[in-house]
């Protein structure tokens, strides 16, 4: 074959490299602009997990980077003049000309043709001379930008700037300095490459960035390898103390705004992007370079393994898109927290070094506990006083998730949450045995707080015919029932859902066509506007006249007094989903031009006369929540500014908690689903207006839980799933956490249940057959101390 790379970065140059390897006799060549000593940048990190795939690879580039390495497993987090401490984390760092020098010479070795400080030809003409051709040329990528229609790029520019240093100071841990300053909150992440220098990374959010005056650097034209000297000096000042008087050094170090690239397609014939030019993630998780070598790597191997490049770049594009795609949400998920690092500046240092640490949801608390042990005890420690201290618990130490929680004035013995999962098994709105089995059973199994299914307040309020109801004595007399069973069994609470169906109403049960309309027995719809859910598809609502709006009022009121006389706990207020009061808060679904509409304080207006008419029927001393749809998943749904004002507005109006959750507005939602992908919307609620937060959406492990719990994102969570795969899934959670306390009580007749039971030999005691015992994880820190270094 005859190979064409354009761009002689790190993931071309390993690329060539391979693919000569496996095919001595291709022609590879690789042009590349700048000369060779030329690089920009100072640092790069390695995982593990790559370095494993390099020596697997070619062992003669891993030795020789094995030989440069910086190694340590430290994270050092300064904030508010303590340091804290997390071991066991493993990285791996060299200088980046460093990298380029061997990457190089193993190309010169293998009879790579590389060509510096050359431009590489046109690419359709590149593409007509050679079998293929590798668009490694970086962020800025010209491949992508020329065929753009093919590729498909979204080019996302974020909120923060940030510049890349260097410094003489090597550092011994991978460091974060949180420094408060006059114009806000800025961050240094840093880490030493060799035993002379460290990488100094500075970011701070846009509004910061202009306050402090670095704006003024928007005007300069800089040369290629040109510095702001002027930002470098200001820096310099700002983490003076972090520095310890060692020198700042600049190498094309100006601020940038991160751009999250993205590609619908990675080939086009036989073109290819690589690294950069296909996709990026933020620096915060790891490193560019560590990407673009496992493409490389992959791309190599796909080519060797396949018939014809057709079928190996299908199968490079399967392979490392999926890879790249989870990489890309953790970065996502780490950029936006930093982004938002104000949000989190209230809390004590041992929270914010938890939280700091598993902002991406890829490190979590049973994660760092395998690592660093002693790190999660203080962290355990500090949160059980800090709760005691907030008049909840007995300052005794153990997993979050057995923590009480006071939900206005009700005690829950856990953070636990059974969530409402509409069931559609109920005649006539009457729940039954199935309710009394279902319900008893989660609140047997230790959740803290069981919730019903949206409980519909009419007939013609209904999602489908198997909706349960609270508008009749009757249905009140069930639930009763119910409510009798959860209090006389267990410890657990109870709460109901009350909601409308709105434009959603009228359709089929689940596993019979979701959101899909009745074929016959239709009941008509209301809604805030006349705007059917599918259009073409769902029955058109009527618009809510004052008449109307008056009688939904009067039917949550009628249904509220019920439920307090049924026994429920707490009553939560269903104002999500595109269901009815939903309908009004999203300006999708919202269309009104009267004082019902518009803005977001007239979006409001009718949810929270609802709201105001239920907390005046519910008992004073009986809390209430509200779900929301904290987004629509589309550009021009609700925004994040107006969910606040929708969570502040329901907050002063008296709930004790938010629920968030988010999206089934709209059919066109393109939601980020993954593991608690809803998670940071409780998370800015809870911590831009300070009010208890209820988080929901894919938490499905009690790792989970007790990271969400600990790092301060929501005061409790909810779980559907699996509850119904294990009813008894809280006291599961225990048992697997050797965790026997008041926080997962067990019913008295299965307490000799509570032991998890053998499934085998394996199961037994072990025989000691070490004379001397290793080190397990975390037992240890290791800094970066080198011989020689300052």
């Amino acid at each position: 074959m005859r190979i064409a790379v354009i761009g002689g970065g790190p993931g071309g140059l390993y690329f060539a490299a391979l693919a000569k390897q496996l095919g001595p006799d291709h022609e590879i060549r690789v042009w590349e602009r700048n000369a060779a000593d030329d690089t920009f940048g100072f640092g790069v990190v390695f995982s593990d997990e790559t370095l494993g795939g390099i020596a697997h690879a070619d062992p003669v580039i891993h030795d020789q980077m094995e030989a440069e390495f910086a190694r340590w497993d430290d994270i050092d987090v300064h904030y508010r003049g303590e340091v804290v401490t997390s071991g066991g984390h493993g990285f791996a760092a060299m200088g980046r000309k460093r990298l380029l020098e061997i990457l190089q010479r193993r190309c010169a070795d293998l009879g790579v043709d590389v060509r510096f400080r050359t431009r590489a030809p046109d690419v359709e003409r590149l593409a007509g001379d050679y079998d293929l051709v590798v668009a490694a040329d970086g962020l800025s990528s010209a491949v992508r930008t020329k065929y753009a229609d093919r590729f498909r790029p979204t080019l996302d520019v974020r909120r923060c700037r940030y510049m890349w240093l260097g410094t003489d100071k090597v550092f011994e841990a991978f460091t974060f300095d949180i420094r408060q300053t006059p114009y806000g909150v800025m961050q240094m992440h840093g880490y030493p490459f060799d035993a002379h220098s460290s990488t100094f990374i500075v970011e701070m959010h846009d509004d910061v960035w202009r306050r402090a005056g670095f704006d003024a650097a928007e005007g300069l034209d800089l040369a290629p390898g040109e510095s702001d000297v002027a930002s470098v000096a200001t820096v310099r000042d700002i983490f003076a103390q972090t520095l310890g008087g060692h020198r700042v050094l600049a190498n094309n170090s100006r601020w940038i705004s991160f751009t999250t690239v993205r590609n619908e397609s990675w080939s086009k014939d036989n073109v290819v992007l690589l690294g950069d030019a296909a996709h990026t993630a933020h620096f915060s998780i790891g490193s560019g370079t560590k990407l673009a070598m496992e493409d490389a790597l992959a791309l190599a191997a796909c080519l060797h393994e396949s018939p014809d490049v057709a079928t190996a770049l299908a199968a490079y594009e399967a392979e490392r898109k999926a890879v790249v795609a989870s990489t890309q949400r953790a970065a996502q998920a780490s950029l936006e927290w930093f982004e938002n690092l104000g949000r989190y500046t209230h809390q004590e240092p041992l929270q914010f070094a938890f939280n700091i640490l598993t902002r991406s949801r890829r490190i979590t608390y049973d994660n760092l506990r395998l690592r660093d042990p002693g790190f999660i005890a203080r962290v355990d420690d500090w949160f059980a006083r800090a709760e005691k201290e907030a008049g909840r618990g007995t300052g005794v130490a153990g997993p979050p998730m057995f923590a009480p929680f006071r939900l206005g004035e009700l005690e829950l013995v856990n953070r636990v949450v059974v969530s409402p999962m509409d069931m559609y098994v109920s005649v006539d709105g009457l729940p039954g045995d199935f309710h009394l089995v279902h319900l008893g059973g989660k609140a047997l199994g230790g959740a803290g707080l069981v919730m019903t299914e949206m409980v519909c307040v009419s007939p013609r309020g209904r999602i489908s015919p198997g909706c349960a109801g609270l508008w009749t004595d009757e249905q009140r007399d069930a639930w009763r029932r119910v409510v009798d069973f959860v209090h006389g069994c267990s410890r657990a609470r109870i709460g109901v859902q009350l909601g409308h169906s709105g434009p959603k109403g009228s359709t089929r049960l689940m596993w019979e066509g979701m959101d899909r309309p009745l074929p016959e027995g239709n009941w008509p719809l209301v809604a805030a506007s006349a705007t059917p859910y599918r259009e073409g598809v769902n029955q058109r609502p009527t618009s809510l006249d004052r008449a109307g709006m008056e009688q939904v009022v009067a039917d949550f009121v009628a249904n509220t007094h019920r439920a307090a006389e049924a026994g429920f706990d707490v009553l939560e207020l269903h104002c999500a989903h595109g269901y009815l009061l939903s309908s009004f808060l999203s300006p999708l679904t919202n269309r009104r031009d009267d004082e019902y509409g518009g803005d977001v304080a007239g979006r409001l207006r009718f949810p929270l006369e609802v709201f105001a008419a239920v907390r005046e029927a519910w008992p004073a001393e009986r809390p209430m929540t509200v779900r929301i749809s904290a987004t629509d998943w589309v550009d021009d749904g609700i925004s994040l500014e107006d969910t606040f004002e929708v969570a502040r507005a329901f907050e002063r109006a008296g709930a004790s908690a938010i629920d968030v959750s988010t999206g089934q507005v709209t059919p066109d939602e393109q939601p980020a689903f993954g593991r608690s992908y809803q998670t940071p919307f409780a998370d800015a609620i809870r911590n831009e207006l300070h009010v208890p937060t209820v988080a929901v959406g894919v938490i499905s492990s009690y790792d989970d839980v007790n990271t969400t719990v600990l790092s301060g994102r929501a005061d409790l969570c909810a779980l559907g799933r699996v509850h119904l795969y294990d009813p008894s899934w809280t006291l599961h959670a225990a048992v697997e956490q050797d965790y026997d306390g008041p926080g997962a009580p067990w019913p008295q007749p299965w307490r000799a249940g509570r032991r998890k039971p053998q499934t085998g030999r394996d199961d037994g005691p072990r025989p000691r057959l070490q004379l001397i015992r290793a080190e397990g994880p975390g037992d240890g820190h290791q800094r970066w101390r080198p011989q020689g270094g300052r």
